[in-house]
This record gives C-alpha cells, structure tokens and sequence, in this order.
C-alpha cells in the first residue's frame, strides 16, 4: 500500500511553517504592518480630532508618526534581508524611529489630554452625529498604536529565540522509498 501526500489544511498549515522556519521575521513584520495598518487607517479620527483642538504640534505630532511608520517599514525590510545577517545599522534607525513614533503618541494624548482638562473653555464629549466623538476613538487607536508598536519591538528583541524554536519544528514529508537509495544501480550501461 502506497503511502498518500498530505492535503488539505495539514499541508497548508506544513507550508506555512517552512515559510516561517525561512523567514522566521515575518512574525515581528505582520506586528510593524498591522501597526500601521492600524494609525493608517483610523487617520480620519486624529486628523478631525487635531483640526478641533489645535494644540501646539498635534499636526506635526500626527505627520511624524505617519512618515516614521512608512519609513520603519523599509527600514525593516533592509534590516532583515533574505538569508544573509541582520543589519544592524538598519535595526538601530528602526528601533530609533519606534521611539520617535512612540515619542510623537504620547506628545499627541498629552495634547488630548490638555485640551479636555483646561480650565478656560474644555472640550466635552458630544455624542451624535454632529458631535465630536472623534476625540474618543483618536485617543483609542493611537493607545492601541502605541501597544502594537511595543509587541513589534518585543518580537524584534525575541526573534534569536523564536528563531530557534522554529528549527525544532519537524516539517519534512516522510516519503515511502526513501531509505532504498543504496539499491539504485548507477553503472552505465555499454
């Protein structure tokens, strides 16, 4: 009895694997995508939030996090080339502009923060579609922007272990056959 190729989800899941055990920095590059996926996506709410509030660099704090998050992602991409050592010029920038993005967050929640607790003419949430409910998800998704960028970095720092621990994984198809290879006649025929 012939022994059958594995299909199915049993072989996607097997070629998933392979691919991670590859490229085992996918895993902290989907944390850096989403991440920008993330602020990129919800830029509407900071964008209405910052055009209300007009704190001192809000806009340069927003404009900062979009560029450096553009630019990480390249650096990411140099920092880890396909099967060659980690760049570590290219790490130290990314790590750097992590903290500039997380820098500018923080900058632009403080001015959230400012602004709703003044004491000359607060802004208040007013719910409705006429409302400035747009001041709650800014201030959400760049708390979430924040902790996301922290994971990527986390899993920045973790990819020796991980790495490791992929190699462990068995991947390999065991092929029926496969131990006869001394039974093969190699002579050529006159």
């Amino acid at each position: 009895m012939e022994k059958k190729q594995p299909r199915g989800l049993k072989e996607v899941w097997r070629k998933f694997l392979v691919a991670l055990k590859r490229r085992p920095q996918l895993i902290p590059l989907a944390a850096v995508v989403i991440a920008f996926l993330e602020y990129s996506l919800n830029l509407m709410y900071v964008s209405d939030t910052t055009s209300l509030i007009q704190g001192p660099g809000m806009g340069l704090a927003g404009f900062a996090t979009m560029l450096f998050s553009m630019l990480s992602f390249l650096c990411f991409m140099n920092a880890f080339p396909y099967r060659k050592k980690t760049n570590v010029p290219m790490l130290v920038i990314m790590l750097a502009m992590f903290a500039i993005i997380i820098f500018a967050d923080v900058y632009y929640l403080n001015g959230i923060t400012a602004a709703l607790t003044r004491e000359v003419n607060p802004i208040t949430y007013i719910s409705g579609d006429s409302g400035n409910y747009y001041i709650w998800f800014a201030q959400y998704y760049i708390q979430m922007h924040i902790v996301i960028l922290v994971i990527a970095v986390v899993l920045i720092a973790l990819l020796p272990v991980y790495r490791k621990l992929l190699r462990k994984i068995k991947t390999s198809i065991d092929v029926e056959g496969n131990g006869e290879m001394g039974a093969i006649d190699l002579a050529s025929d006159d």
